[in-house]
């Protein structure tokens, strides 16, 4: 079992005004192989969060766990794809697909037949010679899920993984990423400023506040996602749905509630 636990995770950061309090008191239980995505305005400590998950960041007070135990540090259970691709620019697709397996000491047999079944899985057929530099984007943030997801993680950790890419790219990716967790099941915890992105990927959504980061609100997608089949459609046929518009307006809804009401607190106050 692979799930993720925040408890009364606090996150504070030195500063030259002195503390900035980042996150406040989380709470948060993530099930094995569920996807949940979490939402919120830039500062809110979403990446901070799961950098926590990844051991790459510590809380300042509260506890981080995966599969029940304490996060002390990165692990081999843990894998993660950020934004920028990071790939290894004097490699080939099937060389950075594999470097994590080679330094595993896998076989060579059985690295290269990990590696084509991804090559395969991740639509990258045909570019298997290729270095980076010859690959679009949304090629490149292929390679880059592959070379996480070849190593067979329990937990895959994603910050804003199509974040850099154009507005087509992204939808390609968003599908090519279901169907390949519903292939491939895993615990995912995606970071996202979309929130189209969070209500058609996720089982369910985490809304979080402006800093102090704190959960608004966690929103179930997964039932209906399942009872509605939506891994079966495209996108913009999903979008479309009645129970997608619902989501999407209830999460910007609360989003834009935490803004109104945070201008409000900053504007001064009228003399009479």
């Amino acid at each position: 079992m692979s799930g993720i636990s925040f408890k009364g995770v606090t996150k504070r950061f030195g500063g030259r005004d002195g503390e900035v309090l980042a996150i406040d008191r989380v709470d948060l239980e993530i099930a094995d192989k569920e996807f949940v995505a979490i939402c919120g305005p830039s500062g809110c400590g979403k990446t901070t969060l799961m950098r926590m998950a990844a051991g790459l960041d510590f809380p300042s007070e509260g506890t981080v766990a995966v599969g029940g135990k304490a996060v002390r540090g990165p692990g081999p259970d843990r894998a993660v794809v950020f934004q920028q691709f990071a790939l290894l620019p004097w490699k080939t697709v099937k060389e950075n697909i594999g470097f994590g397996l080679k330094c595993r000491g896998v076989p060579a047999a059985e690295r290269e037949r990990e590696v084509m079944r991804y090559v395969e899985l991740m639509g990258l057929t045909g570019h298997e010679n290729a270095y980076p530099h010859q690959l679009s984007g949304g090629m490149q943030q292929r390679v880059a899920i592959a070379r996480s997801s070849v190593l067979q993680p329990d937990v895959l950790l994603m910050d804003e993984p199509f974040g850099a890419l154009d507005a087509q790219t992204r939808v390609v990716m968003q599908e090519e990423l279901i169907h390949l967790a519903r292939r491939n099941p895993r615990t995912v915890l995606f970071i996202t400023h979309s929130v189209e992105e969070a209500v058609y990927l996720a089982d369910r959504v985490v809304v979080m506040s402006r800093r102090p980061g704190r959960i608004q609100e966690t929103i179930d997608i997964g039932a209906t996602r399942r009872a509605e089949n939506w891994e079966a459609q495209a996108i913009e046929d999903v979008m479309d749905r009645d129970s997608f518009i619902h989501f999407r307006t209830r999460i910007w809804k609360l989003l834009r509630h935490r803004d109104e009401a945070a201008a409000a607190a900053q504007r001064p106050a009228r003399r009479a």
